[in-house]
């Protein structure tokens, strides 16, 4: 248990770093819930964290009813890495790399954050729940889901932010996913069943 939850507060702590000091200066996007949250704080200058969370009830609600373990296991996830990405916001006025630095920089911290969240079968945002979902349901590998949900998220924004922030940020998704799939690659593909 002591592991379980040193892997959640390390994984969340990672995340809310790689967002703050590496995507948000450069005004990167993420996919997911993360993406999401990045989004509405470019467009309407809302707090990414709230937003995040906000958004994943839903998904959460859905995990209570099919897997009350993942539920509460990432309920702590979803919690802690918005608490800390709002909180840990002043580290994207002091941190100015190169886009290309920034975004693999980025997408490793939080790549590494997420998978070390996964393992712990816990999640950032909704759509990481879904995806341990789906990927128990089907053996797919999470951090490939991960990935191509991340990749619609990040059209979606390709407006907000043009083409070349979305070029970076398409290399900061591709090095999440990356990073994600090489923690999780071992993780359970056993059949997953609904209760």
């Amino acid at each position: 248990m002591v592991k379980v939850y040193t892997q959640i507060i390390l994984g969340s702590l990672l995340v809310a770093i790689g967002i703050n000091a590496f995507f948000v200066p450069q005004h990167f996007l993420d996919g997911g819930m993360i993406g999401i949250g990045l989004i509405s704080h470019y467009w309407l200058d809302f707090k990414p964290g709230l937003t995040i969370v906000v958004l994943s009830i839903p998904l959460y609600i859905l995990a209570f009813y099919f897997d009350r373990s993942l539920f509460y296991k990432s309920i702590h996830g979803l919690w802690l890495s918005s608490l800390l990405i709002d909180m840990l916001k002043p580290l994207s006025e002091n941190i100015d790399l190169i886009p290309v630095m920034s975004a693999l920089a980025g997408g490793v911290f939080v790549g590494v954050g997420i998978g070390l969240m996964l393992l712990a079968e816990a999640a950032t945002g909704g759509t990481d729940l879904l995806a341990q979902i789906i990927g128990k349901s089907t053996g797919w590998n999470v951090g490939l889901i991960i990935f191509v949900i991340d990749t619609f998220v990040l059209l979606g924004g390709f407006t907000l932010i043009g083409a070349y922030s979305f070029f970076h940020s398409l290399l900061a998704v591709s090095t999440v996913g990356f990073f994600t799939a090489l923690l999780t690659h071992n993780k359970n593909r056993k059949g997953y069943s609904f209760r």
